[in-house]
């Protein structure tokens, strides 16, 4: 859906004039379905429209309207659980850094058949990579919002797959462990869950809130600090979260195993929370399916 109108893949076309082309200069938000409904609609909107004020967007419609319109597209796309990406843009304009004030905000919704990882990915874990940087909105008044400049998480990723790693986690410049190139990261260390706070510019995500929920509920002690890459590394256990993959664990870090090397029962225990309560949530029936389905190779 481009500007409220229903338009195949084929046929969503966006001029090579508009900004968000021309320099990322857009805001977005990445969405899951549960049941084919959008799961936390309203809190990404709410966040879209934060982002927005954050780089000085102006949002074209209300959060009311353009919910309605995320249904609309992920009902039209006919798909049993969806990915949703949800974009506004500065709009279209002359070549020219400065932003003219009579730009028209572009809206875009883009719903695709949602894939998860596999049973194994959540029963083995995951290596990430670390990779030191300065994210592109990081000491600009632009810092906590998701804006599509991501340059930086795309050259963090390429590091990862280099590696044969799924992640990449980015260290700022006092060697501290920020978030991951798509995700938020917690680490288990002495038994408390640890996580960096919101002050560090992180994308505060949905999903981290619900880890952070879900943890409480189990009277897992959180800290929210910062978190030096020594401490990672010598945490008990280590997980990522975000819309789509949930909870993932980390199992090893540059190569270095995290704990035992294996995913831990700290993350497992919050993940099954986290799902029995998007259950309830979202007024599923039944009960949330295994993480690891029976005849899944656990770790050995």
């Amino acid at each position: 859906m481009i500007d409220g109108q229903l338009v195949p893949p084929d046929g969503a076309v966006v001029s090579v004039f508009d900004r968000g082309f021309l320099y990322g200069d857009s805001v977005f938000e990445t969405i899951r379905t549960y049941g084919g409904r959008p799961f936390e609609l309203e809190k990404h909107l709410a966040r879209l429209e934060q982002s927005a004020a954050h780089v000085l967007i102006d949002m074209p419609v209300s959060a009311m309207v353009l919910g309605r319109e995320v249904v609309a597209t992920v009902s039209a796309s006919g798909f049993p659980e969806a990915y949703i990406r949800v974009m506004v843009t500065r709009g279209s304009g002359e070549l020219g850094l400065a932003p003219a004030s009579t730009l028209a905000p572009l809206r875009v919704v883009i719903v695709l058949p949602l894939h998860c990882p596999a049973p194994e990915v959540y029963s083995r874990g995951i290596d990430v990579v670390t990779y030191a940087t300065q994210r592109a909105a990081d000491a600009t008044a632009a810092q906590g919002a998701k804006v599509a400049n991501y340059l930086v998480s795309v050259l963090a990723l390429h590091r990862a797959k280099e590696t044969g790693a799924l992640e990449a986690l980015v260290v700022d410049g006092g060697g501290d462990i920020v978030e991951g190139a798509t995700s938020n990261v917690f680490a288990v260390v002495r038994g408390v869950m640890v996580t960096p706070p919101e002050d560090t510019g992180i994308l505060v995500g949905i999903t981290r809130e619900r880890v952070l929920e879900a943890a409480r509920e189990l009277s897992i002690p959180v800290d929210l600090r910062r978190l030096p890459l020594g401490d990672l590394v010598a945490a008990e256990e280590a997980f990522i979260s975000s819309s789509v993959r949930e909870l993932l664990p980390v199992v090893r870090v540059d190569g270095r195993p995290v704990g035992s090397g294996v995913p831990g029962p700290v993350t497992r225990r919050v993940h099954e929370q986290f799902r029995r309560n998007v259950w309830k949530y979202m007024g599923l029936t039944g009960t949330p399916p295994p993480l690891v389905p029976p005849g899944v190779a656990a770790p050995g």
